[in-house]
């Protein structure tokens, strides 16, 4: 097996854990056992395994779209499905609040106008 194959094949590994832990955290808060010992511990290797994963796909982007190395790369279907994957990551844990709060520019304008 190819290194390229081995590095999909852990990122998968990665992506795999933190589903797990994220839907650990889903069903302890569901069950209403938020904030206990477990729940923290599950929590906090959420957010290790979702660490580590944007870290893999951060390096994947660098090496297939290198500009100093010329090369004709193939992305195959399980590099299309985590750079897919990557991107529905990134937009469903993006602060959100900081975009949706009324900024402090926009509260300023507001008084000048009023």
């Amino acid at each position: 097996m190819k290194s390229f194959d081995i590095y999909i094949t852990l990122i998968l590994i990665i992506k795999i854990c933190f589903a797990f832990f994220g839907i650990s955290h889903l069903y302890l808060k569901y069950i209403h056992k938020e904030d206990t010992d477990i729940d923290i511990k599950v929590l906090y290797l959420k957010n290790i395994f979702q660490f580590i994963f944007i870290l893999l796909m951060s390096c994947l982007l660098i090496y297939l779209f290198n500009p100093l190395i010329d090369k004709n790369t193939m992305i195959d279907q399980e590099t299309k499905m985590l750079l897919y994957l990557f991107g529905v990551i990134l937009i469903i844990t993006a602060k959100w609040e900081l975009f949706f709060e009324e900024p402090y520019w926009f509260k300023g304008i507001q008084q000048v106008l009023n």
